[in-house]
């Protein structure tokens, strides 16, 4: 892989693949040493082997409210500056980019995060990878657009759809595995596109590297990130029970059944957006000691929806914007809530705890 990548933060090969021509380059069939590589430096995360992580998601409106998470974040890294941020999933609403020029990357990324200068990585959502109606993940090479801004960006991170990030690079205290399980919890499902099928050739590539990768890695932390959650007290709701709908695949019993095979008990946490809600859900039998995290209110709440889910939960609010900062070491991790008042931008750090 090319030296553009060595910039602090450590990765393993991903196995990239996707369907589409996109500005003039057809995507299919990469193979790991050819993930998009970066044109322009990126930047490093702090160094040390104290990893502080800004983890936030649904946040692409470009809106008034996105603003007031990202102003609240920026007087938080002035405090107590951040490693990295993960990005949880629909980052460009409300239908994704139209390419990897699009200005909207501008509008709803790079201008809202301005002077937040460290490594972005990002996960795909189903906004991302709309078709139809917005949201509803029938176009999931539109997704490609995405990676192909890794080129441009100093601060946006995803060489592919999927990929690992290792932090630090050497004896890593945490490694991050970027997951995108939008073919399997699609509301158009890919019924004509093999290549994108429940069983077809990107998802098994997918589950072979991440069952790899996972058995491989020797960080401390190993953190896994979907847009998607397994567990979700929000109007999404769990896997398998999406939209409280009865329906197969739509109601995300593929994305289930993915984590229970791949994911639950393979991870420490899992970091999922999608519901417009912050959560610290307990874990249960059926996630085998991974705890499940949601930070979906960077943009959008929940407010006016109901809770949904019966899931015990350390904290959770359906209404109110924010973002959380994991902060980890080789012996700890510990957790923080904090939400935003859009009206007056005043932040409230309103959760602490240690969660390992």
């Amino acid at each position: 892989m090319p030296d553009q990548f060595s910039s602090g933060i450590g990765r393993r090969e991903v196995l990239a693949g996707a369907a589409g021509v996109m500005a003039g380059l057809s995507l299919v069939g990469l193979t790991p040493a050819s993930a998009v590589p970066a044109d322009v430096p990126k930047f490093a995360p702090a160094g040390g082997r104290n990893v502080r992580v800004l983890v936030t998601g649904d946040a692409g409106t470009g809106s008034r409210t996105q603003w007031a998470v990202a102003d609240a974040a920026r007087e938080y890294h002035a405090r107590q500056p951040f490693s990295l941020a993960v990005g949880l999933g629909d980052n460009i609403y409300e239908t994704g980019p139209d390419g990897p020029d699009d200005e909207q990357f501008a509008t709803k990324f790079e201008n809202p995060n301005a002077g937040l200068d460290f490594p972005w990585a990002m996960v795909l959502g189903n906004h991302d990878t709309s078709g139809v109606f917005p949201g509803d993940g029938g176009w999931l090479a539109r997704g490609n657009h995405e990676v192909a801004y890794h080129a441009k960006s100093q601060r946006w991170w995803m060489p592919s759809r999927y990929y690992s990030l290792r932090v630090p690079e050497q004896n890593p205290v945490v490694e991050f595995f970027v997951l995108d399980i939008n073919p399997l919890a699609a509301y158009i499902p890919p019924f004509l596109d093999p290549y994108w099928a429940v069983d077809g050739p990107y998802m098994n590539q997918q589950r072979v590297w991440l069952d790899t990768a996972l058995a491989e890695s020797t960080a401390q932390w190993k953190i896994a990130c979907t847009h998607q959650p397994y567990l979700s007290n929000g109007p999404h709701g769990d896997a398998g029970n999406y939209e409280g709908l009865p329906i197969e695949p739509i109601n995300g019993v593929h994305a289930k059944r993915f984590f229970e095979d791949h994911v639950l008990g393979k991870v420490s946490f899992l970091l999922s957006g999608h519901d417009h809600t912050l959560q610290v859900l307990e874990p249960t039998p059926a996630t085998v000691g991974t705890r499940q995290i949601v930070s979906g209110a960077a943009g959008k709440t929940s407010s006016g929806h109901p809770r949904t889910g019966p899931n015990a939960s350390l904290f959770e609010t359906q209404n109110e914007l924010g973002f959380m900062v994991m902060d980890l070491t080789a012996n700890s991790a510990n957790l923080k809530v904090v939400t935003v008042d859009p009206a007056t931008g005043a932040s409230t750090e309103v959760f602490d705890r240690r969660l390992g």
